[in-house]
């Protein structure tokens, strides 16, 4: 038999693993707003983080400690424009056995410190908000 112990813990591990789940789904919301304003097919995304946006505030509790995801989500687009700039800063040459050229590319370091930033941010503030407010 369970003692009540074990299963007040794993009623804590279950509330756990719900709000981190929503945590990330309020990241989407986050990620996809965020490319709705750096693309130019962002408005593309911006159903999608509707839809999402719904899901989480009509089940997932609400407006709660989960959306600060929001944060966390924002810093992903960031990190992707990072990712594709990473051979700049500065004019890059190519040569293959057809063809070639040069492409120009933004220096990588700040889109990559606030895609970070963001994401710790959020990660940082929704941990401290469990942990301090149970």
């Amino acid at each position: 038999m369970a003692h009540p112990e074990d299963l007040t813990e794993i009623g804590n591990r279950r509330i756990h693993l719900g709000e981190c789940g929503w945590f990330w789904v309020w990241a989407g919301v986050g990620g996809c707003v965020a490319i709705s304003f750096i693309s130019y097919i962002g408005f593309l995304f911006l159903p999608v983080a509707g839809v999402l946006a719904l899901v989480a505030a009509r089940w997932g509790g609400g407006l709660s400690r989960s959306t600060l995801g929001l944060l966390s989500g924002a810093g992903i687009p960031f990190l992707v424009v990072a990712y594709i700039q990473r051979k700049g800063p500065g004019t890059v040459c190519w040569d293959t056995g057809t063809a070639s050229g040069c492409d120009e590319y933004l220096d990588p370091r700040p889109w990559l410190a606030i895609g970070v930033a963001l994401i710790v941010a959020g990660g940082a503030a929704f941990w401290r908000a469990r942990r301090f407010v149970r």
